[in-house]
């Protein structure tokens, strides 16, 4: 017998924009470029959607802009807050069992990138 359906995630990688985060004061009042990446477990999903219609599924676009306009709501001190608060949005979404966020901070320090990934849901 034939598979019907098929575990499916949704990954948007490499989202870069700015945002106010940080605990130095240059931080507190200029923005900074960070990255997310984002992982969303669909659960089972039939391999052929009954139709090709974008409202039958969970629209990358809103994902997107549910990210940046969490990451820029406003000044967080700290990565651990805003990731937290990022994943429990994305949970929200219908059809999201479980949430995989890693947000970066590109320019903090000269020799690396800072990231703090979070992981909540089911996987």
């Amino acid at each position: 017998m034939p598979n019907t359906a098929g575990s499916q995630t949704l990954h948007l990688t490499g989202l870069r924009f700015d945002a106010n985060v940080g605990i130095f004061d240059f931080e507190k009042t200029d923005p900074q470029p960070i990255q997310v990446d984002a992982s969303l477990n669909l659960g089972t999903q039939p391999l052929h959607p009954r139709d090709d219609d974008i409202h039958h599924v969970l629209d990358y676009r809103k994902v997107r802009q549910i990210i940046i306009d969490e990451c820029t709501a406003e000044h967080v001190n700290l990565l651990e807050s805003l990731i937290g608060k990022l994943a429990a949005r994305l949970m929200l979404l219908p059809g999201v069992l479980g949430v995989r966020v890693k947000i970066a901070k590109l320019e903090i320090f000269d020799d690396c990138e800072v990231a703090i990934r979070m992981e909540t849901g089911q996987w």
